[in-house]
């Protein structure tokens, strides 16, 4: 009987997880100082895949900015940003989902990208570049699940 009570919880918990939807960038809840409290993707990150993102050229290239001694091997790491060694000892998990997501929200006039963002971007449209692509077709730099393995891999980022 245990048993058949714990697989059916079991069931219910990963139905409620395989329904989970991804928040759209426009519905994404920012307090005051631009965290986010909530998961974006209703799923837990991976921190393996976050760390490949951050160092992946292709993917978030965090590293272009950012050097992270945890991933001394990824070449080339920028100076732009800052080090993130011990980002998890200076902010929450909220307070890095929402760095992430759109720094601007917490530092006004930054640089870093907006990764989960698809609007109020100033274009100058087909009749300068011709390659211009339409508003309603823009996609966010990063998903809401890659923005969860990178909140996972930086949050394991502590001073030692």
């Amino acid at each position: 009987m245990k048993r058949a009570i714990s697989a059916a919880i079991a069931a219910s918990i990963l139905a409620v997880a395989a329904n989970a939807e991804a928040v759209a960038p426009s519905d994404v809840a920012y307090d005051e100082y631009g965290a986010v409290a909530a998961s974006l993707s209703g799923q837990p990150g991976n921190a393996e895949e976050g760390a490949t993102a951050f160092g992946s050229k292709s993917i978030g290239n965090c590293v272009s900015c950012h050097a992270v001694t945890a991933l001394a091997d990824v070449p080339f790491p920028g100076n732009v940003g800052p080090s993130l060694d011990g980002v998890a000892d200076r902010w929450t998990e909220a307070e890095i989902r929402g760095i992430v997501a759109n720094a601007k929200k917490t530092y006004d006039g930054t640089i870093m990208p907006a990764f989960y963002q698809v609007d109020g971007f100033t274009r100058p449209g087909k009749a300068y570049t011709g390659k211009a692509i339409a508003v309603e077709e823009i996609e966010p730099l990063l998903s809401a699940q890659q923005i969860e393995d990178l909140v996972a891999f930086l949050v394991t980022l502590k001073e030692e």
